[in-house]
């Protein structure tokens, strides 16, 4: 658990590094319609992490949850030439952000995740207990909170393109 909380807190801070000194116009620029802005990248990225929460605190809950087999959460979702669509329920929205807001809001969504974690007594049962993802099929807790961090990991690079993009753009 040790691992996944540094992994967790690295991640975030290699994120706000990357945004930290944007403009708002910078943050909220899209190089194309068909691309999400670095906010938007950013917003799903929160979006994400509560709807992650949720996900881990249901399958907790669950009585009839198994194990099941471990996937190499890294392989998947730090290959980018395999584009997935987000569900729904993590799409940005449209609205402009600041960046200020933008980065309180991925701390808000932080500090939610780990106190959450924290109220777990018995770690060993997300190991145990698995629950659906959408995108990796049956993954197990653990997984779910390393997938919050690969999936940022994964969504951090996305930015420093859109970042190079931008620069490019008249």
């Amino acid at each position: 658990m040790y691992k996944l909380v540094n992994n967790l807190y690295d991640t975030r801070n290699n994120l706000v590094k990357e945004i930290a000194l944007l403009s708002d116009t910078q943050l909220n620029s899209k190089p194309d319609m068909n691309k999400w802005s670095i906010a938007q990248v950013c917003h799903h990225l929160v979006l994400v992490e509560e709807a992650s929460i949720k996900a881990i605190a249901w399958g907790l809950k669950e009585t009839n949850s198994n194990q099941c087999e471990r996937k190499n959460v890294p392989a998947i979702l730090l290959d980018r030439t395999k584009k997935m669509k987000a569900p729904k329920i993590v799409e940005p929205d449209v609205k402009p952000f600041e960046v200020q807001e933008i980065i309180d809001l991925l701390n808000d969504s932080r500090k939610k995740l780990i106190a959450f974690l924290s109220t777990i007594k018995d770690k060993s049962i997300l190991e145990k207990k698995s629950v659906k993802h959408p995108a990796l099929g049956e993954l197990s807790l653990d997984q779910w909170i390393e997938q919050i961090y690969v999936h940022e990991q994964r969504h951090t690079e996305q930015i420093k393109e859109l970042k190079l993009l931008l620069e490019a753009t008249p």
